[in-house]
């Protein structure tokens, strides 16, 4: 299966997400590889055996999100410089979503851009990650302040990647396909909500549609100047989770699971969401081993952390949330701030 992503403003972009096994791959100029020891360990060795290329290089970089830095930035962009890897050079981002975010920002800086390949080896990174051209690092500040747009040659979503990950890192992945559904499309809800992701064909459509989903969202909106904001929906709270606990407590998309419980109270409060939709969409994340609930230790820093998120301008927090029922969104950046501090009063320790 094929997606075309087709961004039209503000140039012109195109380019393909393969879904389906990985193809042979034959290359003219210089590859690096980048990857992380544990995808290493499972994946590397099948990979190399679809490549084809005059030079290639593995580059390893530490595994975890808290490694998610400028520092291994630098440590590509010095393993890049002493290969001699010139302009025409490709890099290939092996792995999850940071793994896929770090070496496409670094794909945008070397020599002020080389191209990049996509082969993520994740739920969350096949699902969302890959798909958009999103690529960044965090600092003490937040999540993905330092970054880029920077749109792939390709995408190749090999689902037998999957065979290895663990059930947590699974789940994960499942946040951001149900984050899709609550958004923008109610039948994909129903879908996740009777199909076994266990099964071999349920877990191809729940990627398929994701993706599908993701795609026709960046070719109206690349640089997240409307809709695609609405990716975050559960971000602008679980961004904040993540700073606070260091990333090393939860995974992105177990964040991001809390943070729609967060946004789905904060909609009750506004009247735009039923408590009975509500809880569909926590019982969903419950039945996918998604944590649903968070021990705020002080209200005013945690509101204080929203202005760090880079879809606040001007003073204004923007929150993405459902509107009416599952299937619809809306952004609000005007919300009191004793509504949303009797909303994260609930979530207190």
């Amino acid at each position: 299966m094929i997606v075309p992503i087709e961004i039209t403003h503000p140039q012109k972009k195109s380019y393909k997400i393969h879904i389906d096994k990985l193809p042979q791959l034959e290359f003219d100029n210089h590859v690096a590889i980048v990857t992380n020891p544990t995808v290493a360990k499972y994946h590397l060795k099948s990979v190399l055996t679809k490549i084809t290329a005059p030079k290639l290089e593995i580059i390893e970089v530490p595994d975890g999100e808290e490694y998610k830095s400028i520092e291994t930035i630098l440590l590509i962009l010095d393993k890049l410089f002493m290969a001699k890897f010139d302009r025409k050079s490709t890099l290939i981002a092996l792995g999850g979503g940071v793994i896929g975010d770090m070496t496409g920002f670094a794909a945008s800086i070397y020599q002020r851009g080389v191209d990049f390949i996509q082969m993520p080896t994740t739920l969350l990174a096949q699902v969302d990650a890959s798909v958009g051209g999103k690529t960044g690092v965090n600092n003490r500040y937040g999540k993905n302040l330092i970054g880029a747009f920077y749109q792939p040659k390709a995408v190749y979503i090999d689902p037998k990647f999957l065979e290895t990950l663990p059930k947590r890192e699974f789940a994960a992945g499942v946040a951001e396909a149900i984050k899709m559904a609550v958004m923008f499309d109610r039948e994909f809800f129903d879908f996740i909500q009777k199909s076994d992701l266990g099964e071999s064909k349920n877990r191809i459509e729940l990627i398929a549609r994701s993706v599908k989903l993701k795609a026709k969202v960046v070719n109206q909106d690349e640089k997240e100047s409307g809709i695609r904001a609405v990716l975050n929906y559960g971000h602008t709270f679980g961004h904040v989770i993540e700073n606070l606990t260091n990333y090393n407590q939860y995974l992105h998309g177990e964040a991001v699971a809390i943070g729609m419980v967060m946004a789905n109270e904060l909609a009750i409060e506004l009247n735009l969401l039923s408590r009975n939709e509500a809880d569909l969409i926590k019982a969903l994340l419950k039945r996918n081993n998604l944590p649903t609930s968070f021990a705020i230790d002080s209200i005013e820093d945690f509101y204080e952390h929203f202005y760090l998120d880079k879809k606040s301008s001007n003073g204004n927090i923007a929150f993405i949330l459902p509107n009416g029922r599952i299937g619809t969104h809306k952004i609000l950046k005007d919300i009191p701030k004793e509504l949303v501090l009797k909303v994260l009063e609930k979530f207190r320790a």
